[in-house]
């Protein structure tokens, strides 16, 4: 099969944990960050690779929004408020300037759980809203029949191997349309690895999980990624973001 011209990364927020569930986050958030190959490796990979330059003086750093977030290490000059504003103008630059379209789903875990006596893994849930979606693009695109990676990060043996369950039972046909996804295959990366792409998205997965959480809460993250979800006539809602129940 030929190679299309997209390559998709994908990364995660929250937990699929039904059993224990965090008050303060109660949700499981995916992101698919789908890059057209041309503008990625031209565009979005220099963007990154300078933003590293100049603030670490070497690239052998990954963005990641825990590390943003509550800055140690490396990150602690984040802790000086005005090199932090300076920093996050520069990365909020990166990712608005990225030509990306983002295809999210948001699985509310609390009432999943109200709602079923055993309610699906949340992140098999949403794993098949965002195929379903994805590849939708992707005939959208003239590209279902060509091959696409979609790259995640590796989380353990046991867990990887349900979640390439899920995905080939949700492409082979287990899905809303009935569709078969031929065209998709799913790669695993090594926790850690720097992949500007899986770092990008990575940085929009809270974001949007704080959108759908806290609605009227000032998302100044939300606020520059919400352009770039998959949009149809009446907007992203259920369109490129599937917020379950």
């Amino acid at each position: 099969m030929k190679g299309s011209d997209y390559i998709i990364y994908v990364d995660e927020s929250g937990d699929a944990n039904v059993d224990k569930i965090d008050p303060q986050y109660p949700v499981f958030v995916l992101s698919f960050c789908i890059f057209e190959k041309e503008s990625y490796f031209s565009t979005v990979s220099p963007s990154i690779q300078r933003l590293k330059f100049k603030y670490f003086n070497h690239d052998n750093v990954v963005l990641h929004e825990r590390d943003i977030r509550k800055p140690e290490g490396q990150w602690k000059f984040l802790n000086k408020a005005e090199k932090r504003e300076m920093f996050l103008g520069d990365l909020t630059r990166v990712i608005a300037d990225a030509p990306m379209t983002i295809v999210a789903a948001v699985i509310k875990k609390n009432e999943l759980k109200q709602r079923y006596a055993y309610p699906d893994n949340p992140y098999e849930t949403a794993l098949r809203f965002c195929l379903e979606r994805t590849h939708r693009f992707m005939i959208e695109q003239g590209q279902a029949d060509r091959e696409t990676f979609i790259l995640t990060e590796a989380r353990g043996r046991v867990e990887d191997n349900l979640l390439k369950e899920a995905f080939q039972t949700t492409v082979a046909g287990a899905n809303y349309g009935l569709h078969k996804m031929s065209c998709f295959r799913l790669m695993f990366a090594a926790k850690g690895v720097n992949l500007g792409g899986m770092q990008i998205a990575d940085l929009t997965a809270r974001p949007i999980g704080l959108s759908v959480l806290r609605p009227q809460q000032s998302n100044r993250a939300f606020d520059i990624i919400k352009s770039k979800i998959r949009s149809g006539p009446k907007g992203y809602g259920g369109y490129g973001l599937k917020v379950f129940p």
